[in-house]
């Protein structure tokens, strides 16, 4: 084995040294790997972290945000508008001042020194008993009545209290809304008769008139507050007013027993005439 073994040596060195490594290849032969080929190691799943309590909320209440009750007792909600422009301006009335407070109460205690038969709305006198010239005739509680809600009379008519309260519901129920805002609204009323103790149409010998017992009243005209002035004589079948005064007519059918107007008679061509007078059939009215 030891010849063998010097045999091979000599032959290496007959041979000469091995090349150098600096003349092997700069890349490897062996072919590159595919992505494929790559094994890609799982990643394990991160737990999440457990969720950390939020913190309590603090408020801050600056000085401004705090509400002041002494100068506003109305609170503004957040996001609302400003009170006091355009429609959004506050319905609360203002503060009276202490002279516009006296001028009221002057006024209310005028009004209830004027009212009769417990209504503010009639403004007038109490007269009480009013003796007939005849029998049959007079009042036995009579006022005297200067005006009706609001409406002068062109002269104060004596009635009762009966009338008086009829008188009021028709100018508020029927010449009020038959006249509404044209000229201004009403002003007055013409008073053409009211208690008068006499017969029916002063007829000798008829019944006697309701004016005689101080329950019936007679009225010619309207005046409105621009001055215009309204006769049934005149304007009954006009078309500017007629239809107007043809709605209070129908309006005193209720309050009054007895309704009389131009259409009536040749008697009441110039006026119309309201009496409380009650039938079983009803309110005439003609």
């Amino acid at each position: 084995m030891i010849r063998a073994a010097l045999a091979s040596l000599a032959i290496l060195m007959a041979v000469g040294p091995a090349p150098a490594l600096a003349d092997a290849p700069k890349t490897s032969l062996r072919p590159i790997a595919r992505i494929g080929d790559i094994p890609v190691p799982r990643a394990e799943p991160t737990p999440a972290p457990a969720p950390t309590p939020a913190p309590a909320a603090t408020v801050v209440v600056t000085p401004e945000a705090q509400p002041n009750t002494q100068q506003q007792p109305d609170a503004i909600r957040p996001g609302a508008r400003k009170v006091g422009q355009g429609l959004f301006k506050s319905l609360r009335p203002q503060r009276r001042t202490e002279r516009s407070k006296k001028q009221a109460r002057t006024v209310i205690r005028q009004r209830q020194k004027g009212a009769v038969c417990g209504d503010v709305a009639l403004q007038g006198d109490v007269i009480g008993r009013v003796p007939g010239r005849i029998k049959g005739c007079g009042i036995q509680n009579a006022i005297k009545l200067r005006s009706v809600s609001g409406i002068a009379l062109s002269q104060p008519a004596l009635m009762d209290c009966t009338t008086a309260k009829s008188f009021k519901t028709w100018v508020d129920r029927g010449l009020k809304p038959a006249i509404g805002s044209r000229g201004g609204g009403v002003a007055g009323l013409g008073i053409a008769a009211h208690y008068a103790c006499r017969t029916r149409n002063n007829k000798p010998g008829a019944k006697l008139s309701e004016h005689s017992t101080g329950r019936a009243i007679d009225i010619s005209s309207i005046l409105l507050r621009d001055g215009t002035q309204i006769t049934l004589l005149k304007h009954w079948n006009s078309k500017t007013y007629g239809k107007a005064l043809r709605q209070m007519h129908g309006a005193a059918c209720g309050p009054f027993g007895t309704v009389l107007g131009p259409n009536a008679d040749r008697y009441h061509l110039d006026h119309f005439h309201f009496d409380t007078a009650r039938y079983r059939s009803g309110s005439y009215c003609r």
